[in-house]
């Protein structure tokens, strides 16, 4: 809700003062939640980090299955 009062113009000192929320804080939540337009469509941060995490599993799990199949095929 704060993200989008700032996005409606409400400045974040004001936000701050209001709510009883530092205004690093107001900063960090507008980073995270606001959308970044991208060739793919639009996300947010952390949506980004999110998918950054999951490829870097995928990635790990596709090195154990290639490797376990390097194995299986030597027997």
């Amino acid at each position: 809700m704060i993200v989008d009062l700032y996005h409606s113009g409400t400045s974040v000192k004001d936000l701050s003062g209001e709510y009883g929320v530092s205004e690093v804080t107001i900063y960090k939540w507008i980073k995270q939640l606001t959308p970044m337009e991208s060739k793919d469509g639009t996300m947010t941060q952390k949506e980004m980090v999110e998918m950054k995490k999951e490829l870097l599993r995928l990635r790990q799990e596709n090195e154990i299955l290639k490797k376990a199949m390097a194995i299986f095929a030597k027997k």
